[in-house]
């Protein structure tokens, strides 16, 4: 039998480790994306409180 590389660790493959580059995109959509939730809130209460 041969052995069946997907239920490998990720360390053993050789590839590199690639958290910190997911880390890092998942900020680069989540930071803009929450700054822009949180102007959308802050603007809607404003509108609908006067």
């Amino acid at each position: 039998m041969s052995p069946d590389r997907s239920q490998s660790p990720p360390d053993a493959t050789g590839t590199p480790d690639r958290r910190p580059l997911i880390a890092f995109t998942w900020l680069w959509v989540g930071a803009p994306l929450a700054y822009g939730l949180y102007e959308l809130v802050r603007k809607a209460t404003q509108l609908f409180t006067g």
